[in-house]
């Protein structure tokens, strides 16, 4: 297992693109997206789902919780089974986020990522893609990773997706 944790437009993504290429067995990418993705669309805040504030805020409720700790067994359970699972994640919770990965997570060899970008490059970022809450990544940047521990950090403000990839990929045994 492999999870990542980072902002909204740290580069995660484009990352874990990179390092399925260049790893030599094939790696699946799982990611917080893919299961809000298959949320309907009526999984609001106020009906205990998930909802993005104009600002960026990022508001969960008790539906969204139980649904996402299914989708945290779901992925453990895949991995057990052994398949190679990458996980694209947005620790809003900090240390308390990672300590529900790693309950799930249990024995198994876990390489937790960092994915570090200073604000107001993935706020640039944010904007090009047209596809986000604008204000999500300058508030995400860095209060996804207060009291997370990681075996490895990356910068996508000073090294591109095939670089921290190959430097992630250095590290997977």
């Amino acid at each position: 297992m492999i999870v990542f944790n980072g902002g909204s437009s740290s580069g995660k993504s484009g990352i874990i693109r990179c390092l399925q290429a260049v790893l030599p067995v094939p790696w699946l990418a799982l990611g917080t997206d893919t299961m809000v993705e298959a949320m309907p669309a009526s999984m609001s805040a106020s009906a205990g789902g998930i909802e993005f504030a104009p600002d960026g805020e990022v508001i969960v409720g008790p539906e969204f919780r139980t649904l996402e700790a299914a989708w945290i067994e779901g992925v453990a359970a895949m991995a057990r089974a052994g398949a190679r699972v990458i996980v694209d994640e947005v620790f809003l919770g900090g240390a308390d986020s990672q300590q529900r990965w790693q309950r799930a997570l249990g024995e198994l060899r876990v390489l937790w990522v960092g994915v570090r970008c200073d604000g107001a490059v993935a706020a640039g970022r944010e904007v090009a893609r047209g596809d986000r809450t604008i204000g999500m990544a300058a508030s995400q940047a860095e209060a996804v990773h207060h009291g997370v521990t990681y075996d490895l950090e990356v910068d996508t403000a000073h090294a591109e997706s095939m670089e921290c990839a190959r430097t992630i990929a250095t590290h997977v045994r």
